[in-house]
């Protein structure tokens, strides 16, 4: 029998799902699902080599260029898009399950998390529902000037480990409804919500080969990218991986978006409350265990709150509550996997070398087993340091004091990140007049803030191009401009 998490009831999980079938994978092998929890195995999945991607872009290939989805009209693939998602509605809490047991996501929040990403898969294809895929122009070279949007072609889309199913099913999404076909590349630690999406295509009567899932590790993945019948790769992953995306798809031309990293900063005003600033930041740090590509994991404070704000945040951290993802009263989960944890705990053994370790920086003490590490908060921290340049994605917050507002934004913009940025204050008017100055993609008063039914990318090694709202169409569609002598009978 299959191994799957209880709850979750994937029919063919050791099996890829290739030109409309649910086929063995060319390896034999299987990819092992570990539980950040317990440590223990708790799925398996078939998992694609170099033949399994060679033949999920030729039937992607085929479907694309022979098939009826390019030339299906929009209102016809967004009918079968809702298809999808009422499939998808009642499975939320499989979704849920699968989070919560491959990830260490919590629980207490797995449902609602998904739930919402189910009802933003509704919000894009309400977009495509008002997208002019044709539009008529002046011109002054021809009686009828028409500029149409069509699908870019072949999609690899490939997903990170930390929010699954809703970053793979927005890709799927904008693709579906441009008219493109996708490769579905879910992470190795994080596959089983993808499964779900290519179950729910397949009971939609998504024609084959417009939804393929190829599970695999870097190698084949490198390989899926390297393929030339791609037309486009949509990223969402670390800043280094999409580099190499970047040049690999430079060297043929083909299109590619990137959600990549980021090293996001919050700065405080002398306006907002240090309890209520101390609340708010060490709620942030700890939210997916601080494994959010948009996380605010840099804190620019008035050098004379400096130490006012670290106590009063050491204070908060002391008082979260660390244990297993599926305890409804646990705060902070663990991380999602061995590594993870070991590259958190390396970058904290850096931070004691350059910097203030308030508190936190180890494991905790009645846990013995699972990726677990107590939240930690660094003080006078030089931004320059690695702990403040690079992206440590875990639950480790710097404290960078700054003399005033203008060294504040300086210090704010000096990263090779541009993701996301905060302001804590009470005046919007402020915030509008400092949002403007940081160079990120995203700015946010009081928090982290984030909208997926708005663009959202980042500027610098953040990434290239945007997704999300009715600007994520654009990204999977060209433009041709017709010039014509009469109005065409039927667009």
């Amino acid at each position: 029998m299959p191994l799957l998490p209880p709850g979750v009831a994937i029919a063919h999980p050791e099996h890829l799902y290739i030109g409309g079938a649910w086929v063995p994978a060319h390896s034999g092998r299987l990819i092992e699902l570990i539980s950040p929890d317990t440590e223990n195995v708790v799925a398996r999945v078939a998992e694609a080599d170099d033949a399994d991607m060679d033949a999920a872009v030729a039937a992607a290939r085929h479907a694309f260029d022979h098939g009826p989805w390019a030339r299906t009209g929009p209102a016809q693939r967004i009918a079968a898009f809702r298809r999808m998602i009422d499939q998808l509605e009642p499975r939320v809490p499989e979704l849920a399950r699968a989070w919560t047991a491959q990830m260490g996501g919590l629980a207490s929040f797995a449902g609602a998390m998904h739930a919402g990403s189910v009802l933003a898969l509704k919000q894009i294809a309400g977009f495509a529902e008002s997208f002019a895929f044709v539009e008529q122009r002046p011109s002054m070279a021809a009686a009828c000037a028409l500029v149409v949007h069509e699908p870019v072609g072949v999609v690899a889309a490939i997903a990170p480990w930390n929010a699954p199913f809703g970053i793979m099913a927005n890709k799927v999404a904008y693709a579906l409804l441009t008219g493109c076909t996708v490769i579905m590349k879910p992470s190795p630690e994080t596959p089983l919500e993808a499964y779900l999406i290519a179950e729910a295509a397949e009971a939609a009567g998504i024609p084959p080969g417009v939804i393929n899932l190829v599970p695999a590790h870097r190698a084949a993945s490198d390989h899926l990218v390297c393929n030339p019948g791609v037309d486009k790769v949509s990223f969402t992953g670390s800043t280094l991986a999409g580099q190499r995306i970047a040049t690999v798809c430079a060297g043929r031309m083909a299109r590619c978006t990137l959600e990549l990293g980021g090293k996001s900063a919050a700065i405080l005003r002398d306006d907002f409350a240090i309890a209520d600033a101390a609340r708010l930041l060490t709620g942030t740090i700890t939210m997916m265990s601080g494994q959010v590509c948009a996380m605010l994991s840099r804190v620019i404070v008035p050098r004379a709150r400096h130490d006012e704000l670290a106590g009063a945040i050491a204070a908060q951290m002391r008082n979260v509550r660390i244990g297993h993802s599926d305890d409804p009263a646990t705060q902070l989960g663990p991380l999602a996997m061995k590594r993870q944890l070991a590259r958190v705990e390396s970058y904290i053994e850096q931070g004691r070398a350059s910097a203030d370790l308030v508190t936190g920086g180890g494991r905790p003490a009645h846990l013995n087993w699972g990726y677990f590490i107590e939240p930690t908060l660094f003080a006078n921290v030089d931004n320059t340091s690695a702990i403040a340049q690079e992206e440590i994605f875990g639950p480790v917050l710097c404290l960078i004091p700054a003399d005033d507002e203008d060294h504040a934004v300086r210090i704010a913009n000096d990263s090779t990140y541009g993701l996301n940025g905060s302001v804590l204050t009470h005046d919007a008017d402020a915030a509008w007049r400092i949002g403007r100055r940081i160079r990120t993609g995203g700015f946010g008063q009081n928090g982290l803030r984030m909208d997926f039914g708005l663009p959202f990318g980042g500027f610098k090694q953040s990434g290239i191009g945007r997704e999300g709202g009715p600007e994520g169409l654009h990204p999977y569609l060209e433009m041709k401009t017709m010039l014509l002598d009469a109005v065409p009978t039927s667009w």
